[in-house]
């Protein structure tokens, strides 16, 4: 529960959570942009490649579901702060595993990187979804493109330095110290929270309800996410890597296709938000999973750069907007916002990590670029039960 704010406290916590976004995207893209340096200097297989990325997986499975509980007892900002500390320290584990071309050890700093960004995400998700709710207007679209715009930055720099010859490892250490830094310094603006178990009034003293998890809208509402996540994950994981291997291009071309990607996201994100207004929530959702399905054909079955270019942007534009309209969706009570919120990014989170990784296994027999298909039956799903996105108040 957060004390009462004034206008310029949530102001500041608005920017504060928008700058903890913004970071976590670029140290997610610092990664996923190179991930073909990382099967190169480690000589792995795509398979090889999709168990290294379920360990990230493992590691955010185990933090996911306490996420809500430990942002609850220490506050979001405590949760960001550990997070964040966790992540670099992996972040510097990875690097020195890759600078010793040490297999188990990458594996390792990649579990416990899992870890400090399954804590941070949720966390993020909770404090901005309260901001939103306070403000009275809505900004998670907006919060979501600071993600995507962080990853944007952090692709262009994993191209650019690619480009240039610097080392993977190197470049893991100077962003592990970004990170280090951005999560002790900007959670310190965050809302303030009464602490679990100390009730201040009869209403906050009054007997807990049923369990998040047992509600049917938020789990349809998770799924929908869990649907969209992968398809955003999908493209984080193996864009590069599939441009690489599909269409024989540089790695500076692959991570400059990942680029686009996640510039698509970017923008509809900052600008989604008056198409969700104008249209409404369902009828934006459909739409977006409709764009994603036609760009991710278009990319896997194009011949030649520009086509799949066009593919990538498309399906960009679709994967941008159904997770921070599920976040809104699972916050329009604001009594049980944080219960709800946490459930949703739970799902969304495991699949947006477990399930991209799996594609490697599939990758290993038909190629990456083609596996990238499978994802066609969770957009189809997505779309399907989208409604149970519809706001409570039109209900």
């Amino acid at each position: 529960m957060t004390a009462i704010a004034t206008r310029p406290q949530l102001k500041a916590a608005a920017i504060a959570t928008f700058i903890v976004f913004g970071v976590n995207g670029l140290v997610f893209a610092s990664w996923a942009a190179r991930i073909p340096a990382v099967t190169e200097i480690l000589d792995l297989t795509p398979g090889q490649m999709g168990t290294m990325l379920l360990c990230i997986a493992a590691g955010s499975l185990i933090a996911l579901p306490t996420a809500g509980y430990v942002a609850g007892r220490i506050g979001t900002a405590n949760t960001v702060r550990v997070a964040g500390l966790i992540a670099a320290l992996a972040g510097v584990g990875i690097a020195l595993s890759l600078a010793s071309e040490s297999v188990v050890g990458t594996a390792i700093a990649l579990f416990f990187f899992g870890i400090g960004i399954g804590l941070w995400d949720v966390a993020q998700n909770i404090e901005g979804a309260d901001v939103e709710q306070k403000l009275g207007r809505t900004i998670m679209p907006q919060l979501h493109a600071a993600f995507s715009g962080g990853a944007f930055v952090g692709a262009l720099v994993g191209a650019g330095l690619s480009t240039l010859g610097v080392g993977l490892p190197i470049h893991l250490l100077v962003i592990a110290v970004v990170v280090a830094v951005a999560t002790l310094m900007a959670p310190q603006y965050f809302l303030a929270r009464i602490p679990v178990g100390r009730p201040t009034t009869a209403d906050d003293a009054a007997p807990k309800t049923r369990s998040a998890w047992t509600e049917s809208r938020t789990v349809l509402i998770g799924i929908v996410v869990l649907g969209a996540t992968i398809t955003e994950g999908a493209g984080n994981d193996w864009i590069a890597k599939a441009a690489v291997d599909g269409l024989d291009v540089t790695e500076s071309n692959g991570a400059l296709m990942f680029a686009v990607f996640v510039l698509a996201m970017t923008i509809m994100r900052f600008f989604g938000g008056m198409a969700i207004d104008a249209f409404g929530r369902v009828p934006v959702l459909r739409a977006s999973m409709g764009a994603a399905a036609i760009g991710l054909t278009l990319f896997v079955l194009a011949g030649n750069i520009g086509v799949a270019m066009i593919g990538v942007a498309l399906w960009g534009v679709g994967a941008a907007l159904a997770f921070p309209m599920g976040m809104s969706a699972a916050a329009d009570d604001p009594r049980h916002a944080a219960a709800r919120v946490s459930v949703v990014s739970t799902l969304g989170y495991i699949a947006f990590l477990a399930g991209p990784p799996l594609l490697g296994f599939f990758g290993d027999v038909v190629g990456i670029r083609l596996a990238l298909l499978v994802i066609g039956v969770p957009i189809l799903i997505a779309l399907l039960l989208a409604g149970a996105a519809k706001p409570l108040r039109d209900r």
